[in-house]
């Protein structure tokens, strides 16, 4: 599966207890298809005491999405968008929204 969304995007997640909700991403995990979006999908974590934590109890952990279930956020109209690439004549590779708006350049061209 390609993977259309990286990490720092702002992605609308379409299926699920979150949908309709909009948030960063924090991880890419391309080897399942995964990533995790900040502050959704969170699951209590029971921790021992550790240097880090201390105290120990009950820490809330961000889970991974299916890449599948969520859409990078157009820019223009704040929703979530296909995308589709194209590639410039300089060798530049941008993203684009399915509505012909630019949402992020992915390769950038080669200086000769």
């Amino acid at each position: 599966m390609a993977l259309h969304i990286k990490k720092g995007d702002t992605v609308e997640i379409i299926t699920g207890d979150h949908k309709g909700a909009t948030g960063k991403v924090l991880r890419v995990i391309p080897g399942k298809n995964k990533l995790v979006v900040q502050g959704h999908n969170i699951a209590k974590k029971h921790v021992r005491p550790s240097r880090r934590n201390p105290q120990g109890g009950r820490i809330d952990v961000e889970q991974p999405i299916h890449i599948s279930n969520v859409l990078p956020v157009n820019p223009k109209s704040s929703k979530g968008s296909r995308v589709r690439y194209q590639t410039s004549s300089d060798g530049s590779k941008k993203r684009i929204a399915i509505d012909g708006s630019e949402i992020g350049i992915v390769k950038k061209a080669r200086k000769a």
